[in-house]
């Protein structure tokens, strides 16, 4: 990244009254395997539980959410020849070069059909394409493993789109409005060690584990965060989705005492869900 983009991004940290819309870019992976002991379809999601601090204190919250995270935006500089400047929401954004940002309302149309169309380049040198690098990410958080390509299989599905601005609860602009874009993968895990060793970790540790292991990180000098995984039967997950409101369907729902992030909803193609539109 040039240091251009550095000077651009101290100008101004975060929203400003003309640069006031968040925009997240990121991929949504369904990762999915078949029980070795049943034989039935699972779905595993990444369990991820944060300190918070707000006015009343400190809290931890515990959500499942389907592997994946920000896309990189690896040539700023082909944004801005589209729309003029733009704010990434945190250093931390602009170092990685997550494509998290502010932009102008007005351009939202037009970062959505700039998403869309290297989206669709197989070439591209202008945004990070494969969910490669998050599942392998991910994968080391959670289980303390190094994922192998040769593990898993994986294909893109499609991309959604959140028009409507809602507030993120992303701890480096908390609260600010944010429209989205998700690129949807599948990846069908086919090594039986991988399988069991999310069914293991699953079946290991609970929500009140990670509770106290966020406790323990954050009296340890760390951020507040622990990770592990969550494994569903995929007809189980698919039914209690449809068995809710289309409504309800925008907002976490709880399955099974697990809290499951509302992106969920995002990877199930058998659901309709109101705030996400298929492209």
């Amino acid at each position: 990244m040039t240091s251009r983009t550095f000077d651009e991004f101290n100008i101004g940290v975060g929203a400003t009254k003309e640069l006031s819309l968040r925009v997240s870019v990121a991929t949504l992976v369904r990762v999915l395997f078949e029980n070795p002991r049943d034989g039935d379809l699972i779905l595993a999601l990444e369990r991820k539980a944060t300190l918070l601090k707000d006015e009343s204190g400190r809290s931890v919250r515990v959500i499942a959410q389907p592997f994946g995270g920000a896309i990189r935006l690896l040539d700023p500089q082909a944004l801005r020849d589209l729309i003029g400047d733009f704010h990434f929401d945190s250093e931390e954004s602009c170092s990685e070069q997550d494509f998290r940002i502010f932009i102008r309302p007005s351009d939202w149309e037009a970062v959505q059909g700039f998403c869309i169309n290297h989206f669709r380049d197989f070439d591209d040198s202008v945004l990070e394409r494969e969910p490669t690098r998050e599942l392998a990410e991910e994968c080391a958080d959670a289980l303390q493993i190094s994922l192998k390509p040769d593990q898993y299989i994986y294909k893109p599905v499609g991309t959604v789109v959140e028009d409507d601005p809602t507030p993120t609860e992303n701890i480096h602009a908390r609260g600010h409005l944010t429209s989205r874009v998700y690129r949807i993968f599948e990846a069908c895990i086919h090594d039986a060690s991988l399988s069991h060793a999310m069914l293991t970790n699953s079946e290991s540790y609970s929500n009140q584990d990670l509770h106290e292991r966020v406790l323990e990180d954050t009296q340890n000098g760390g951020k507040g965060r622990a990770n592990a995984i969550l494994t569903l039967p995929w007809k189980l997950i698919s039914d209690a989705y449809l068995a809710v409101s289309p409504e309800a369907r925008n907002a976490p729902i709880l399955f099974e005492d697990n809290h499951l992030d509302e992106s969920v909803a995002a990877i199930l193609e058998v659901v309709t869900v109101p705030k996400y539109r298929w492209l």
